[in-house]
């Protein structure tokens, strides 16, 4: 009776294994498929831009931007005119801080918040531009980097949403919402923090404007399908009006910076 069991279990094992090798050998045989399927695709590709054909008619791609003096996101759309020059069309939502704004961080008696005092207002941007990009190197396989000079400009809406803290009175019982700028009023009790995001934007301001930029593109494996590049350039903004960010320095209109963007999408 033993002998049988153990035959059984042995049996059992080999079925076992002989299922998973063969289970393995059918999905590395559908990898090998479609690597090679993928390998000639990108060859083709390759020919056909040799032979001056368009590879790409479009493309879309999403940006996460960290500039010198704030940050933001970032959506673009692309037309190819040739394998060489590709027309952008560009929308960004950014935000620009004042080099000089400090956060303090204050214990309302339940935890610490973070506030800048003198700080008037939280500086918006929404660009619409509009780009030439032109490759000016990489090499030609599949897994080259496309370097690419990009010019361009555009429409910016500067909007100015007042900054508001959180603040509730001496009975700790009214909470409202009061600018750190002229000042906090006495009968404050204590700080909450910053209102924050969603607080004031009924009393946005608008500040026309106009921008421009300069940049340099490296795009990795520019035969593939899937986007991935980064963005290194300057950019130079102008506004219609002085840009009030914080109390006692000096307003601006014109606003000069770098960045670096990450940008991943898709052509077609």
């Amino acid at each position: 009776m033993q002998v049988k069991k153990i035959l059984l279990s042995s049996l059992c094992v080999m079925c076992i294994m002989t299922g998973w090798a063969q289970y393995k050998k059918e999905t590395k045989s559908k990898k090998d498929e479609k690597r090679e399927a993928r390998r000639d695709k990108i060859n083709l590709l390759m020919k056909q831009e040799e032979e001056g054909e368009l590879v790409f008619n479009k493309h879309h791609i999403f940006g996460f931007k960290m500039i010198s003096d704030g940050y933001g996101l970032s959506y673009e759309f692309g037309k190819y005119k040739s394998n060489r020059k590709t027309t952008l069309f560009q929308f960004e939502f950014n935000e620009k801080r004042h080099p000089k704004e400090k956060k303090i961080s204050l214990f309302d008696g339940f935890g610490f918040s973070n506030v800048v005092f003198g700080k008037t207002n939280n500086f918006y941007q929404a660009k619409l531009g509009i780009a030439q990009q032109l490759r000016v190197g990489g090499k030609a396989n599949k897994n080259g980097v496309a370097v690419s000079a990009i010019v361009g400009g555009g429409l910016s809406a500067g909007l100015l949403k007042p900054y508001y803290v959180k603040v509730v009175d001496q009975n700790n019982v009214n909470e409202e919402f009061q600018s750190t700028f002229p000042t906090i009023i006495d009968s404050v009790y204590g700080i909450n923090g910053a209102a924050g995001i969603f607080t004031g934007w009924g009393e946005v301001k608008f500040n026309p404007g106009a921008h421009a930029k300069a940049a340099m593109r490296f795009d990795y494996g520019r035969f593939n399908e899937n986007v991935t590049a980064i963005e290194v350039g300057l950019m130079a903004e102008y506004y219609s009006k002085d840009v009030s960010q914080l109390a006692y320095v000096k307003q601006k209109q014109f606003f000069f910076s770098g960045y670096i963007s990450i940008l991943l999408g898709r052509r077609k």
